[in-house]
């Protein structure tokens, strides 16, 4: 599993899934997660001003689910997701991504880099809303639900629902009980009900 980590990303968008998936480890769970980072390993300065060093550039066959987190929605000349938006290197590399089979998981306006790629035309997600109106536009079928799992792509709306879509995921992958050990080691239930296409 790859967390996308860029720029102006919202630290809590990628800190919460990364944490959660971190404990399913320990509770049983066979999941490796790493940072990766478009253009190679290097430095990320987040949202909040955080620095991190990413050691692994993001190639986009190689996971099995790729979470890409929001951030700078607000700020379209700055650091953020409108850039991942506007990167051909990247868009292409999240349509290779899903050709190959890997589940794309958008958290927050994380979800307008897939919407940007053409991945949600026609197709059930969520974001956060003050993006709603954009995704619309782009074609996306808006839901209201907190996260939004249409099979290969799992979307999810607001700033902490990154815990949320991370829960579901495990929940989804590597079943209910290791979710529920994860949620009792956290002391964070998964908040609504998933939207899921059956």
């Amino acid at each position: 599993m790859h967390i996308l980590v860029y720029d102006g990303a919202e630290e809590q968008d990628f800190i919460g899934p990364r944490d959660v998936f971190g404990h399913a480890v320990h509770a049983g769970g066979a999941v490796e997660t790493s940072l990766v980072r478009p253009g190679g390993p290097g430095e990320v300065t987040c949202a909040f001003g955080t620095r991190i060093v990413v050691d692994q550039g993001w190639r986009p066959t190689e996971a099995d689910i790729l979470v890409i987190p929001g951030g700078g929605w607000a700020k379209p000349d700055g650091p953020g997701v409108h850039r991942l938006r506007s990167s051909p290197t990247v868009l292409d590399g999240l349509r290779r991504a899903h050709r190959s089979g890997v589940v794309l998981a958008g958290v927050c306006t994380g979800v307008m880099a897939l919407s940007a790629a053409g991945l949600l035309k026609g197709r059930p997600c969520t974001t956060h809303h003050l993006a709603t109106d954009v995704l619309a536009q782009e074609g996306g079928e808006l839901v209201s639900s907190r996260v939004v799992d249409d099979k290969d792509v799992v979307t999810a709306g607001g700033v902490t629902s990154g815990l949320d879509l991370a829960l579901w995921m495990v929940t989804r992958e590597c079943g209910a009980p290791v979710a529920a050990r994860i949620e009792a080691v956290m002391e964070y239930e998964q908040r609504a009900t998933v939207w899921r296409r059956d």
